[in-house]
């Protein structure tokens, strides 16, 4: 009987660790940024909510995750009058056009 008690405890905390991983916010992946050739940033399973700040203005960035993106020029992922956020989708590479500046941050899309 001990044996079966002992195998019963393991199966739940099995189930339970399975059910928190699940209900984690984060984007399973990588998010790769970049700044004249050289990495700035590598983000591995990055949360997905909320907005996110690169360390410095970027020029490339890598979406390896499972969801899209939304790239801005701003700190705060908010879109400057007459300006716009930038789509990236998953799996894809985009590079800042020159005369829209740098990335500075960037939020997941919503689903």
């Amino acid at each position: 009987m001990p044996s079966s008690r002992s195998l019963a405890a393991l199966a739940g905390i099995a189930v339970l660790g399975i059910a928190l991983t699940a209900c984690q916010d984060q984007s399973s992946g990588l998010i790769v940024a970049r700044r004249d050739g050289r990495i700035v940033q590598s983000l591995t399973n990055p949360p997905s909510h909320g907005c996110h700040r690169f360390p410095e203005g970027v020029t490339q960035v890598t979406n390896q995750t499972q969801s899209s993106l939304l790239l801005y020029t701003t700190p705060d992922c908010s879109v400057p009058a007459g300006g716009q956020s930038v789509f990236l989708d998953i799996g894809a590479t985009d590079q800042v056009a020159r005369s829209a500046g740098q990335w500075n941050s960037f939020s997941f899309a919503p689903e």
